[in-house]
């Protein structure tokens, strides 16, 4: 009889062994989804906020020594300046609401990204939830370049968005563009001492003046607060220059103060609206003078004294949905289709040091529809103005739409129309277009007047590269179209009709920074205009979108 041979125990056998031999042990039953908990009446149980490294070893096979020391030298987000961003507390029903609305607020927290509020446990009507959210490199010490319309910009920029892990934002910058050499120093406190109150102070000194500014403010944090409150002071001092074909041509002097101090109240979030009433006091001086290193203006801009109470109201619509590769790369994205309007009304008074009697208005409205099968469609309009004397005194109608349509799994088509228009604009208030503002095969400032209109075409590539775990790669053909028109307000400007050009570039998305989220590396060729434009354009940008 052949000798028997003893069978290895399995591994899940032995998993089931253990289980049975220890006191209490059990499988956890995985949660239902939230919305059908919400149903349910569970209510929020242990809420645990986690961490993840800024780079996790995906692979079993260890990280390289670079990332382990950037792990190490970044000190990791406290979770007390975490917990006071939720909506939802412990003890309290379960808003599935809430939960997304918490995700969208922590997406716009620059120290941390992909926030994802998930079920850990359910038992017994109660739901254990987990806050996780990833680490990024807040700290940013070193040279700073861009360039736009033919002009470059950079600096020296020494920054920190979370310092020792307590979400607060301390910067010192120099920095020079086409327009003056400055050296500032900010700070900004999102969550004083875990509050919902935030303190921002920012001080200037160019070689063209100077300048500071302080405020102090409680915001409608949540579709659902019923109550803000905001303060804020400012001065500035600045010579601002006179664009004409790219070239500066002229100069002005301006001193601003700017004060205000608000209260708003709401009811709250009630039937898929928040209603928010505002009102308070404003000042807004601006005093103008020669620059001394520069021509005049055809023009100079006029004194303006306005001081004023105002009263507004504002209506959101609780409509959103997030979604990705749009306008960052591989990042979630919050689209707004709900619509949001505003209107707000002020009156200027001498008796409070204004220099006139003025109703001021302002008014603005958006909305995003959903068409087909993920095409979006988004609006926006605004206006702005004054009546002065029975008459429209700087009047400004501005107004966009952005269209996307995916184009296979990496592709998307983009096509954005702006478009503004004023009426009795005042003088420093001139409109102007060129390489600054979207016509990237022109110099910046190309032409000024009291209108200005933008198409941009552009098919978006969404590749699967990252270079070295810390940049996504993304690539972009597009095309440009637009033109100023009407009478410049601070002297005549070369009409060279409706402007083109086309262009192709790399996009390069942050992963692991909260220092820029897509740096832009475009060629640009313009089409129309004078010769003396270069027929070549060179773009390095960082900006907020693809």
């Amino acid at each position: 009889m052949a000798p028997r041979i003893a069978r290895p125990l399995r591994p899940y056998w032995l998993a089931a062994a253990c289980l049975a031999v220890l006191p209490g042990a059990a499988l956890a039953a995985p949660c239902a989804a939230l919305e059908q908990l919400e149903a349910e009446d569970y209510r929020v149980g242990k809420v645990k906020v986690h961490q993840r490294e800024i780079f996790e070893d995906a692979t079993g096979e260890g990280l390289s020594p670079v990332y382990r020391l950037a792990n190490n030298l970044h000190v990791d987000t406290r979770s007390e300046v975490i917990r006071p961003q939720l909506l939802f507390a412990e003890g309290e029903p379960l808003s599935v609401q809430r939960i997304e609305e918490t995700e969208r607020n922590l997406r716009d927290l620059r120290y941390i990204r992909e926030p994802d509020v998930r079920a850990l446990d359910c038992h017994d009507g109660i739901v254990d939830l987990e806050v996780v959210s990833r680490e990024v490199w807040t700290t940013n010490p070193g040279v700073t370049f861009e360039r736009s319309g033919g002009a470059n910009a950079g600096g020296i920029k020494l920054e920190e968005l979370n310092l020792l892990g307590r979400g607060k934002q301390l910067t010192f910058e120099l920095a020079s563009d086409a327009d003056r050499t400055s050296y500032t120093v900010h700070w900004r406190d999102p969550g004083v001492r875990g509050s919902r109150w935030i303190h921002d102070v920012a001080f200037r000194d160019s070689n063209d003046g100077h300048g500071w500014r302080i405020e102090a403010q409680r915001p409608f944090y949540s579709l659902d607060t019923r109550w803000s409150f905001g303060t804020a002071l400012q001065q500035d001092q600045s010579v601002e220059p006179v664009y004409r074909l790219g070239e500066r041509v002229a100069a002005y002097g301006r001193e601003t103060e700017f004060g205000e101090l608000q209260y708003g109240w709401s009811e709250g979030l009630m039937n898929g609206w928040s209603r928010r009433v505002s009102t308070g006091l404003r000042r807004e001086h601006a005093d103008f003078s020669i620059a001394p290193d520069d021509p005049l203006p055809d023009v100079m801009p006029a004194d303006r004294h306005l001081d004023y109470p105002f009263l507004s109201y504002e209506a959101v619509q609780d409509d959103f949905e997030t979604i990705q590769n749009r306008d960052q790369i591989s990042r979630t994205e919050d689209q707004q289709f709900g619509l949001r309007y505003a209107l707000e009304v002020g009156w200027s008074l001498p008796a409070l040091g204004a220099d006139r009697n003025a109703l001021l208005a302002h008014a603005e409205a958006s909305r995003g529809w959903r068409i087909g099968e993920g095409d979006s469609l988004f609006a926006d309009l605004k206006l702005t103005t004054r009546v002065e004397g029975g008459s429209i005194a700087d009047g400004l109608l501005t107004a966009g739409m952005r269209y996307y349509r995916p184009t296979g799994q990496r592709g998307v088509f983009f096509a954005g129309i702006s478009g503004a228009a004023g009426r009795a604009l005042d003088a420093d208030h001139e409109l102007t277009i060129g390489g600054d503002t979207g016509l990237r095969g022109y110099p910046l400032r190309f032409q000024a007047g009291s209108g200005t209109a933008l198409m941009t075409l552009e098919q978006r590539f969404f590749t699967r590269y990252s270079l070295f775990k810390l940049a996504d790669v993304g690539a972009a053909v597009f095309f440009d179209m637009g033109k100023a028109f009407g009478d410049p307000v601070l002297g005549p400007s070369e009409d060279y009709g409706l402007l083109k050009d086309v262009g192709f570039g790399l996009r390069l998305g942050s992963t692991r920074s909260a220092l820029g989220n897509v740096l832009h590396l475009d060629v640009a060729f313009p089409l129309d205009g004078p010769k003396s434009v270069d027929q070549v354009q060179f773009l390095v940008q960082t900006k907020h979108s693809f």
